[in-house]
Protein backbone atom coordinates (compact mmCIF):
# COMPACT_ATOMS: atom_id res chain seq x y z
CA UNK A 1 0.00 0.00 0.00
CA UNK A 2 1.55 3.37 -1.09
CA UNK A 3 0.85 6.66 1.20
CA UNK A 4 -0.82 8.39 -2.01
CA UNK A 5 -3.87 8.89 0.39
CA UNK A 6 -1.20 11.44 2.26
CA UNK A 7 -1.30 13.84 -0.72
CA UNK A 8 -3.43 16.23 -0.95
CA UNK A 9 -5.55 15.66 -4.39
CA UNK A 10 -7.21 18.98 -4.73
CA UNK A 11 -3.31 20.18 -5.58
CA UNK A 12 -4.09 19.53 -9.48
CA UNK A 13 -7.69 19.45 -10.93
CA UNK A 14 -9.09 19.16 -14.10
CA UNK A 15 -12.20 20.26 -12.96
CA UNK A 16 -11.42 23.17 -10.99
CA UNK A 17 -10.61 26.00 -13.91
CA UNK A 18 -13.92 24.84 -15.81
CA UNK A 19 -15.18 26.21 -12.20
CA UNK A 20 -13.13 29.11 -12.58
CA UNK A 21 -13.84 30.32 -15.55
CA UNK A 22 -17.67 29.94 -15.12
CA UNK A 23 -17.05 31.92 -12.15
CA UNK A 24 -14.60 34.76 -14.09
CA UNK A 25 -17.14 35.18 -16.59
CA UNK A 26 -20.24 35.66 -14.02
CA UNK A 27 -18.01 37.74 -12.53
CA UNK A 28 -17.30 39.99 -15.47
CA UNK A 29 -21.24 39.38 -16.15
CA UNK A 30 -21.88 41.27 -12.68
CA UNK A 31 -20.02 43.85 -13.41
CA UNK A 32 -22.38 44.81 -16.20
CA UNK A 33 -25.24 44.82 -13.72
CA UNK A 34 -22.77 47.36 -11.70
CA UNK A 35 -22.18 49.64 -14.57
CA UNK A 36 -25.93 49.65 -15.29
CA UNK A 37 -26.61 50.03 -11.42
CA UNK A 38 -28.94 47.04 -11.28
CA UNK A 39 -28.01 46.05 -7.59
CA UNK A 40 -28.39 42.97 -6.05
CA UNK A 41 -28.91 40.68 -8.78
CA UNK A 42 -26.68 37.59 -8.90
CA UNK A 43 -26.04 36.19 -12.70
CA UNK A 44 -27.49 32.87 -12.38
CA UNK A 45 -30.84 34.56 -11.66
CA UNK A 46 -31.26 35.83 -14.58
CA UNK A 47 -32.43 32.89 -17.00
CA UNK A 48 -35.21 32.24 -14.05
CA UNK A 49 -36.46 36.00 -14.49
CA UNK A 50 -36.58 36.14 -17.98
CA UNK A 51 -38.61 32.81 -17.86
CA UNK A 52 -40.88 34.27 -15.57
CA UNK A 53 -41.47 37.58 -17.68
CA UNK A 54 -41.94 35.24 -21.02
CA UNK A 55 -44.18 32.11 -19.52
CA UNK A 56 -45.94 34.26 -16.58
CA UNK A 57 -46.02 32.99 -13.11
CA UNK A 58 -44.85 29.38 -12.53
CA UNK A 59 -44.61 26.68 -9.57
CA UNK A 60 -41.15 25.81 -7.85
CA UNK A 61 -41.44 22.81 -9.91
CA UNK A 62 -42.52 24.04 -13.25
CA UNK A 63 -39.92 26.68 -13.16
CA UNK A 64 -37.27 24.06 -12.28
CA UNK A 65 -38.00 21.99 -15.19
CA UNK A 66 -37.96 24.91 -17.64
CA UNK A 67 -34.26 25.77 -16.70
CA UNK A 68 -32.87 22.35 -15.84
CA UNK A 69 -32.27 22.35 -12.10
CA UNK A 70 -33.64 20.23 -9.42
CA UNK A 71 -36.74 21.27 -7.44
CA UNK A 72 -34.73 21.69 -4.44
CA UNK A 73 -31.61 23.53 -6.19
CA UNK A 74 -34.67 25.85 -7.58
CA UNK A 75 -36.43 26.28 -4.08
CA UNK A 76 -32.84 27.22 -2.72
CA UNK A 77 -32.70 30.17 -5.76
CA UNK A 78 -36.28 30.85 -5.37
CA UNK A 79 -35.69 31.84 -1.50
CA UNK A 80 -32.84 33.62 -2.46
CA UNK A 81 -34.38 35.82 -5.10
CA UNK A 82 -36.99 36.40 -3.00
CA UNK A 83 -34.87 38.01 -0.18
CA UNK A 84 -33.10 40.18 -2.49
CA UNK A 85 -36.87 41.42 -3.72
CA UNK A 86 -36.41 39.97 -7.52
CA UNK A 87 -39.79 37.77 -6.83
CA UNK A 88 -42.25 36.84 -4.84
CA UNK A 89 -45.04 33.81 -3.81
CA UNK A 90 -48.11 33.78 -4.70
CA UNK A 91 -50.88 31.05 -3.83
CA UNK A 92 -51.80 28.88 -6.64
CA UNK A 93 -54.34 27.12 -8.12
CA UNK A 94 -54.92 24.98 -4.84
CA UNK A 95 -53.65 25.81 -1.27
CA UNK A 96 -51.11 23.64 -1.51
CA UNK A 97 -49.16 25.37 -4.36
CA UNK A 98 -47.77 28.60 -5.18
CA UNK A 99 -46.71 30.69 -7.79
CA UNK A 100 -43.66 32.43 -8.47
CA UNK A 101 -44.26 35.77 -9.99
CA UNK A 102 -41.50 38.79 -10.72
CA UNK A 103 -41.56 42.11 -8.52
CA UNK A 104 -42.05 45.75 -9.55
CA UNK A 105 -38.47 45.51 -9.29
CA UNK A 106 -38.12 42.64 -11.18
CA UNK A 107 -40.47 44.12 -14.83
CA UNK A 108 -38.57 47.42 -14.00
CA UNK A 109 -35.12 45.61 -15.07
CA UNK A 110 -36.00 42.59 -16.70
CA UNK A 111 -36.06 43.98 -20.99
CA UNK A 112 -32.49 45.04 -20.16
CA UNK A 113 -31.82 41.43 -18.70
CA UNK A 114 -33.15 40.33 -22.26
CA UNK A 115 -31.08 42.57 -24.31
CA UNK A 116 -27.74 41.56 -21.50
CA UNK A 117 -28.79 38.00 -22.58
CA UNK A 118 -28.68 38.57 -26.19
CA UNK A 119 -25.27 40.60 -25.68
CA UNK A 120 -23.67 38.34 -23.68
CA UNK A 121 -24.69 35.07 -25.87
CA UNK A 122 -23.30 37.17 -28.59
CA UNK A 123 -20.27 38.02 -26.96
CA UNK A 124 -19.82 33.74 -26.46
CA UNK A 125 -20.70 33.40 -29.74
CA UNK A 126 -17.82 35.61 -31.18
CA UNK A 127 -14.98 34.01 -28.49
CA UNK A 128 -15.98 30.66 -29.51
CA UNK A 129 -14.70 32.05 -33.39
CA UNK A 130 -12.00 33.16 -32.14
CA UNK A 131 -10.87 29.63 -30.62
CA UNK A 132 -10.14 26.46 -32.81
CA UNK A 133 -12.09 24.60 -30.58
CA UNK A 134 -15.33 26.12 -29.26
CA UNK A 135 -16.91 25.27 -25.44
CA UNK A 136 -20.38 24.60 -27.50
CA UNK A 137 -18.58 21.79 -29.17
CA UNK A 138 -16.45 20.64 -25.83
CA UNK A 139 -20.07 20.36 -23.98
CA UNK A 140 -21.20 18.17 -26.79
CA UNK A 141 -18.36 15.69 -26.90
CA UNK A 142 -18.38 15.49 -23.44
CA UNK A 143 -21.89 14.47 -23.57
CA UNK A 144 -21.40 12.21 -26.01
CA UNK A 145 -18.35 10.33 -23.95
CA UNK A 146 -21.00 10.59 -20.96
CA UNK A 147 -23.92 8.74 -22.82
CA UNK A 148 -21.32 5.99 -23.97
CA UNK A 149 -20.11 5.58 -19.91
CA UNK A 150 -21.56 7.72 -17.40
CA UNK A 151 -19.51 9.68 -15.19
CA UNK A 152 -21.10 7.51 -12.17
CA UNK A 153 -20.08 4.61 -13.47
CA UNK A 154 -15.76 5.95 -14.46
CA UNK A 155 -15.77 7.35 -11.03
CA UNK A 156 -17.15 3.87 -9.19
CA UNK A 157 -14.80 1.80 -11.74
CA UNK A 158 -11.83 3.71 -10.19
CA UNK A 159 -13.05 3.39 -6.35
CA UNK A 160 -13.13 -0.06 -7.00
CA UNK A 161 -9.56 -0.33 -7.46
CA UNK A 162 -8.21 1.95 -4.34
CA UNK A 163 -8.02 0.57 -1.20
CA UNK A 164 -8.53 3.75 0.40
CA UNK A 165 -12.42 3.95 -0.80
CA UNK A 166 -12.87 0.10 0.49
Amino acid sequence: MTDDWLADPTEESVWRPWRLLQAAMDAEIARVYADARIDGLKPTWVMELLRLRHHGPMTITELAGSVQITHSGMSQKVSAMRAAGWVRTVAGTDARSKKVELTAKAEAVVRRLAAEWRATEAAIAEIEAEIPYPLSRVVRDIEAALERRSLHARITERLAGDPAWG
